[in-house]
């Protein structure tokens, strides 16, 4: 299992970024994927996840409103659309897949972890 992500970089705050995560080597149907992030000492933090079918969406309260999380099954991707960005966002942003037929938020949950991208966002 490969898991890709992109897109991250430097936006001011109030920008907005777009993240990609593309997956290989699974029946990306059958799983549940989410965003975690990691901020330089801190512990890594789930951001959003989405169900298997897409029905089921998950946001951290931080995010609410702003991030947008949506999948293609057939393109086998997931996107995090990140709007009204804030320096409070800057972290290392990792995509998750995990089997399980709920939402997690706890990261020991995930199984397959891509290998992160960096976002900033300045002040």
């Amino acid at each position: 299992v490969q898991l890709q992500a992109s897109g991250g970089g430097l936006v001011q705050a109030g920008g907005s970024l777009r993240l990609s995560c593309a997956a290989s080597g699974l029946t990306f149907s059958n799983y549940v994927i989410s965003w975690f992030r990691q901020a330089p000492g801190k512990e890594r933090e789930f951001v959003a996840g989405i169900s298997r079918g897409s029905g089921r969406t998950s946001y951290a309260e931080s995010v609410k409103g702003r991030f947008t999380i949506s999948r293609d099954n057939a393109e086998n991707t997931v996107n995090l659309q990140m709007n009204n960005l804030k320096p409070e966002d800057t972290a290392v942003y990792y995509c998750a897949v995990d089997q399980s037929l709920w939402i997690s938020v706890r990261d020991l949950t995930y199984r397959y972890w891509g290998q992160g991208t960096l976002v900033t966002v300045s002040s």
